[in-house]
């Protein structure tokens, strides 16, 4: 600590404390009481002289001999108030001066009991101290590094829980500092050590300074990566290390408005604005190389920022680091932005989609399924979502360009949620009249309906299994899923239906009175259209368990019990005429009903041409990629069965 003149001495005590309230002495007054204050001040402070100690075997008075540290402190404050005194009465006193030398020599211990308190907490985050890889290494798997990000932590609530204990003395010596005018040498004391703290432990959470260049040359793996790290990041620093080290700098400095404002400001600002400007590097990165897998994590930082407001609001309240509020405001800015960007190069996406891609068997499409997970996931960040929305209705699709009927908004017109339900139900739109025109690639009329069952009930079920019911609304669901039925039975028609017309009944066989010649003939005819309607639709997929059960089900009560009745009837003659008379029924009615009951498997499917995978066959042909100009101009659709 610098040596003080006498005056620069007393101008800084007399300037930073009030006067004493007790009454001024007159020039007569006795001085015997002071010199008592000021011998057993001495007797204290010169013991605790740190001239005598070395750095290397520093005794710790706070963290050693509680007692004699608080009668340390009392006895600077009682000497103080007697400096107060002699400065008013007698400036020029030899009193004072030794008073002087005394709390010169108090003022070095303090500082140096205040550092070695503070070095403590320091300690627990030495690198030996704590149990966690440096962050450039934490890339091998996830499980690892949610171990470092827990260990970290783990040490952080470890720290301030030593601050906890220490925080008595911290306050007792900042406040005695402080009164004797060396407010300065404590507040950067103190500033000293926190800061490290602050700073090391948002670098060992994995939070970094990316500048733009550098971030859009980082490969999208590894910007995933710093995002994970950084949602565990945010968790650790808003619920343990920002909201502490304020509560400590509040405790430590509680005599001083000024000192708690700014040693939070600068322990805490840089670090901040580290932590919170990430989200906006990465969002302008993402912006410009939109893709519909990125918009997730956008979305996470998104939720974990807004989540957060409040407390960083109220953590980062004082005027003099409204830059974190603003970076925080800021970054959530630039991630609407774009996410708004992604959501609309979904939808181009799922417009400009022009494969050739044909899945065997009428079976569910690669892009039903891949839209409608990212769909679902999106309806996962609804609240989020309503948000960015609301504050750009001109990114919303016009509700006239939506079907009649086709959706039915029960909110007040305008509202978030109503906007998000028509921004789901247009993108389900697009991609149903995407899949409307791929039906158009079967020849028979029977696979395009039974491709548009199979893909519309992938997607109603979708949607009834996640949060897209309760935005969509139950009427939407119940529309839909009795459109499935209506594709389902023109499949029906179309498929099975000329098979059922053939099919003789008993109510003929009486009526007509039919031989068992003609039976013959009936029977024989029957036989082979059976077998070319079952090789036909050999090849045919129902993914969904319900529906195939369903349809199933729907084909045998067409057709079983009318062959039945048939079989009944003339069973008794094919069994008097046998084989020698050229008649034999070929299928009983369990077999119909076990040929029945092995449709829409796909067993037909044969050919190695085709890549088959768990409920799902396809066959790729050549693939047309959509250039610049075929972007669409306007949002209308062409949507010939939906």
């Amino acid at each position: 600590m610098r040596s003080k003149s006498g005056f620069s001495f007393f101008s800084k005590i007399t300037s930073s404390r009030k006067r004493p309230s007790f009454s001024i002495p007159s020039k007569s007054y006795d001085f015997s009481g002071i010199d008592k204050t000021i011998d057993n001040a001495a007797e204290i402070i010169e013991k605790w002289n740190t001239e005598y100690v070395s750095s290397n075997n520093f005794y710790s008075l706070f963290c050693e001999s509680k007692r004699e540290a608080k009668k340390f402190v009392r006895r600077v404050k009682e000497l103080q108030n007697a400096m107060d005194l002699l400065i008013r009465e007698d400036p020029s006193s030899d009193h004072l001066l030794r008073a002087q030398r005394l709390m010169q020599i108090a003022m070095k211990r303090l500082q140096k009991e205040f550092l070695q308190i503070l070095s403590m907490n320091r300690a627990h985050l030495d690198p030996e101290s704590v149990s966690t890889r440096s962050p450039t290494s934490v890339v091998s798997n996830d499980e690892g590094a949610w171990h470092d990000y827990r260990s970290v932590g783990d040490s952080i609530i470890e720290v301030e829980e030593v601050s906890k204990n220490s925080r008595t003395e911290l306050k007792s010596i900042a406040e005695c500092m402080i009164s004797a005018g060396y407010a300065k040498e404590c507040a950067n004391t103190y500033k000293s050590i926190r800061k490290s703290i602050v700073d090391e432990s948002i670098y060992r959470l994995g939070v970094e300074k990316i500048s733009s260049s550098k971030a859009k040359k980082m490969p999208y793996e590894v910007v995933e990566l710093k995002t994970k790290r950084w949602i565990e990041a945010v968790k650790v620093s808003m619920k343990t290390l920002f909201i502490s080290e304020k509560t400590l700098c509040d405790e430590v400095f509680e005599s001083s408005a000024s000192l708690r404002e700014s040693c939070f400001r600068d322990i805490s600002k840089e670090g901040a604005l580290l932590l919170f400007g990430f989200p906006e590097t990465v969002a302008v990165r993402d912006k410009k190389n939109p893709h519909m897998e990125k918009i997730f994590p956008l979305l996470d930082m998104y939720c974990m920022i807004t989540e957060n407001l409040l407390a960083i609001e109220a953590i980062f309240s004082f005027p003099s680091i409204s830059a974190v509020r603003t970076q925080a405001h800021s970054s959530l800015t630039r991630l609407s932005e774009s996410i708004l960007s992604h959501l609309a190069e979904f939808e181009s996406e799922i417009r400009k989609d022009t494969s050739k891609t044909m899945v065997r068997g009428g079976g569910v499409h690669p892009m039903t399924i891949s839209v409608m997970d990212h769909i679902s996931r999106l309806s996962e960040y609804s609240s989020s979502l309503m948000d960015i929305l609301d504050g750009s209705p001109s990114s919303s699709p016009d509700k006239s360009m939506l079907p009649k009927s086709y959706f039915n908004v029960t909110e007040s017109e305008g509202s978030p949620s109503s906007e998000l339900k028509v921004r789901f139900a247009w993108l389900i739109l697009v991609l149903l009249c995407k899949i409307d025109g791929k039906a158009e690639m079967y020849k028979e009329f029977s696979m395009q309906y039974l491709f548009l069952t199979n893909n519309l009930q992938h997607v109603v079920s979708r949607a009834r299994s996640t949060n897209l019911k309760q935005l969509l609304g139950d009427d939407w669901i119940t529309r839909h899923f009795e459109k499935v039925k209506q594709f389902a039975r023109s499949y029906e028609r179309l498929a099975w239906d000329p098979l059922v017309s053939m099919c003789p009944t008993i109510s003929t066989c009486e009526t007509v009175g039919m031989s068992n010649e003609e039976a013959k003939m009936q029977s024989e005819k029957f036989n082979e259209s059976f077998e070319k309607t079952c090789e036909a639709q050999s090849e045919c997929v129902i993914p969904d368990l319900k529906l195939l059960d369903e349809m199933r089900m729907s084909i045998r009560r067409k057709l079983l019990p009318i062959y039945r009745d048939f079989y009944n009837a003339h069973r008794n003659a094919v069994m008097l005429i046998g084989k020698e008379g050229g008649w034999n029924i070929r299928y009983t009615p369990e077999d119909i009903e076990y040929r029945l009951s092995e449709l829409f498997t796909g067993k037909g499917i044969s050919d190695n041409r085709y890549v088959c995978m768990e409920d799902l066959c396809v066959v790729r042909t050549a693939t047309t990629t959509g250039s610049l100009s075929c972007r669409r101009k306007t949002r209308s659709l062409s949507c010939r069965r939906f």
